[in-house]
């Protein structure tokens, strides 16, 4: 029996898939104008953060004679204890009741409000709503606060922290409903119908889907309104006249005339008034970065 033999010619050599290639290394030049431009914005930023703590850890006598960008030879607590002698605790306590009762109601509200607005586009007693609340943005503070101390008196609510309260919820919501709104948005329909076939109800997919899924906007908002309401100093400058009633931006300015001269002193407030927003930070830096961040890379 005859048997044949088959031999196969040359292989050909196919072209390997694009993306098995090596990355090459590519040179990069680097950007110098850039960096340098970032080191000088870093000494412009941290250079007065840096002489405010250490001068609130001079004597009096030392700021004069001592350079004022040099640490103290023989650092000190007593400007510490003298701020927190003058009633410092007491208006902490204000600051910190002031904002809590501020941020909390107008975030919870905001968040209804925007999640009503998101989901019931049909109707137009919302969207005449979400109008109002836009128009709450062109509206500044300082253009109100005639009609907001008449009113605070005609409620009888002058020399009060409701007082203080009130108009800072008023101020706090627009803009918390604007970014909320905006991240409701992104949500993706089909969730909230797969909710609704499964039976939730509108109170459930509030509370079990949006607000999970929103909670980034959520902190987001939370801080910038707790940054404005503890910095704020109009309101307690209007609403406000008795020493006990004083939050610590209003506080800051009492303590400057206090201790005209003594500005250790005046720096140490200044540092036990930003240690609270540090924390804040601290705790919520995450969050607030994605809150930031979120609807760049769409």
């Amino acid at each position: 029996m005859a048997t044949t033999t088959i031999t196969s010619g040359p292989r050909e050599t196919l072209p390997a898939p694009a993306g098995r290639h090596r990355n090459r290394p590519t040179s990069r030049r680097p950007n110098w104008l850039a960096g340098i431009t970032s080191w000088i914005w870093l000494a412009i930023v941290i250079v007065p953060i840096y002489w405010i703590v250490i001068t609130s850890f001079k004597t009096q006598s030392n700021y004069y004679l001592e350079n004022p960008l040099v640490p103290p030879g023989e650092p000190t607590l007593a400007n510490y204890v003298m701020v927190i002698e003058a009633d410092f605790v007491l208006y902490f306590v204000n600051s910190l009741i002031v904002t809590l009762g501020a941020v909390i109601p107008a975030v919870l509200a905001s968040f209804m409000a925007s999640y009503a607005i998101v989901r019931g586009r049909g109707s137009r007693f919302l969207r005449y709503t979400n109008s109002l609340f836009l128009m709450g943005l062109a509206i500044p503070l300082q253009a109100t606060v005639i009609p907001i101390y008449l009113i605070i008196i005609r409620l009888g609510l002058y020399d009060t922290l409701l007082g203080m309260v009130l108009p800072s919820i008023a101020f706090s919501i627009p803009l918390s409903v604007l970014v909320l709104s905006n991240f409701l948005r992104d949500v993706p329909k089909e969730l909230f119908d797969s909710m609704r076939i499964d039976g939730a109800t509108e109170t459930k997919m509030l509370w079990r889907l949006a607000f999970p899924l929103t909670r980034p906007a959520v902190v987001t908002v939370s801080v910038y309104n707790a940054l404005n309401i503890w910095n704020g100093f109009l309101l307690p400058l209007i609403l406000t006249q008795s020493p006990d009633k004083r939050t610590l931006p209003l506080a800051l300015w009492s303590f400057q005339g206090q201790y005209s001269i003594n500005v250790p002193a005046v720096l140490a407030s200044v540092v036990l008034t930003t240690l609270p927003i540090l924390a804040i930070y601290i705790v919520g830096r995450r969050q607030l970065l994605s809150g930031l961040t979120a609807g760049f890379g769409k």
